[in-house]
């Protein structure tokens, strides 16, 4: 089911400082991709890349230099979670982009020692303690942050610079910015067919998950956890309560909920037993892809447009999102304008 297998990436792939490249890199992929497609390599074997000193300085800001392992891990993010293959040398392209990333978070670093803005260990503890909130468990977090190329330390690391750049640009930028009730009705006015929806429901879940390797008795217990579950529900068992305690969907912490969604969002079998339930209703057992499913329909909307007073909060954050960004680019060029800046590579 889509939501379940994609929650936990996204609750990784929300940090400020990688969002800085991503627009970039992604292009650079394809674009690479492309031209790897049209002209492929030659056949002979190519000498393997001498390593760089990892202490080397690759820049200085304001005097403080920005060594050759920050602008590595940069560039090894830029390559994405598998690090692109090995022995591969970055374009002149990937490295000027990550050079000049490297740069710009030593920059609003030293901002923030500037201000005085920090962040304890204590608040990085409870942000990753509500990052791990999308998993079902430690063992699936750790699985996660392994896909990345990404340990713990490093987590905690990288969250603490994301959170204490963020704070500075709450402080000199998003706190400043206000979007008019004008402006948001103005955009709903002009904008009605972005609010057009198909017909759409609101259901709940339990997920005992049976993986494609699974032996047959693990496909056999999973079963026996799901009619046990499913007999609980028939003697007037919470669906919530139940949803919480046995449930592999990382939704379990919401009781199950999925929220709304349409027919395209859930794999086929998934969505046509939703689909077919009456609000109230709970379906028998629905097995997909990713396991066996008993779903509980809430609500039904037919096909139609939200009204001004549904979207009204979102298209307030969407406009105050997009000010935000434009105004962090200003801010960011104006910290390197005034900024000591020397490149060494």
């Amino acid at each position: 089911m889509q939501k379940c297998t994609s929650m936990g990436k996204m609750a990784l792939g929300a940090l400020f400082i990688l969002m800085l490249t991503v627009a970039w890199s992604v292009a650079q992929e394809k674009k690479d991709t492309t031209k790897a497609k049209s002209n492929p390599p030659k056949t002979e074997a190519k000498a393997k890349p001498k390593e760089a000193d990892p202490n080397a300085k690759v820049a200085l800001v304001n005097g403080k230099p920005v060594l050759r392992s920050e602008l590595d891990k940069i560039l090894k993010n830029m390559k994405g979670p598998q690090g692109g293959n090995a022995g591969e040398e970055p374009t002149q392209e990937m490295t000027a982009a990550a050079l000049d990333h490297a740069i710009t978070l030593e920059v609003l670093k030293q901002e923030c020692t500037k201000q005085h803005i920090e962040v304890t260990d204590a608040e990085v503890d409870e942000r990753i303690g509500q990052i791990k909130k999308n998993f079902p468990g430690d063992k699936e977090f750790d699985a996660m942050l392994a896909k990345v190329n990404m340990t713990q330390a490093g987590l905690k690391e990288t969250l603490k610079t994301d959170m204490t750049i963020r704070k500075l640009i709450d402080k000199e930028v998003a706190d400043k910015i206000t979007v008019s009730d004008a402006e948001v009705k103005d955009y709903y006015d002009k904008n009605l067919d972005k609010f057009k929806h198909p017909e759409q429901v609101r259901a709940s879940h339990i997920l005992v998950k049976v993986g494609p390797e699974d032996k047959a008795e693990q496909k056999t217990e999973a079963r026996k956890k799901i009619e046990d579950i499913q007999k609980k529900l028939q003697a007037g068992g919470d669906f919530e309560a139940l949803a919480k305690e046995n449930s592999d969907c990382p939704s379990k912490v919401k009781g199950g909920d999925l929220g709304y969604f349409d027919r395209e969002a859930m794999v086929k079998p998934f969505s046509d037993a939703a689909f077919a339930l009456k609000p109230g209703e709970t379906s028998g057992i629905v097995e997909t892809q990713f396991g066996y499913h008993l779903i509980r329909l809430t609500d039904k909307k037919a096909e139609g447009t939200q009204s001004f007073d549904e979207v009204k909060e979102d298209i307030g954050r969407y406009l105050k999102q997009a000010k935000v960004q434009g105004d962090v680019k200003l801010y960011i060029e104006n910290l390197k304008k005034n900024a000591k800046i020397e490149k060494m590579i």
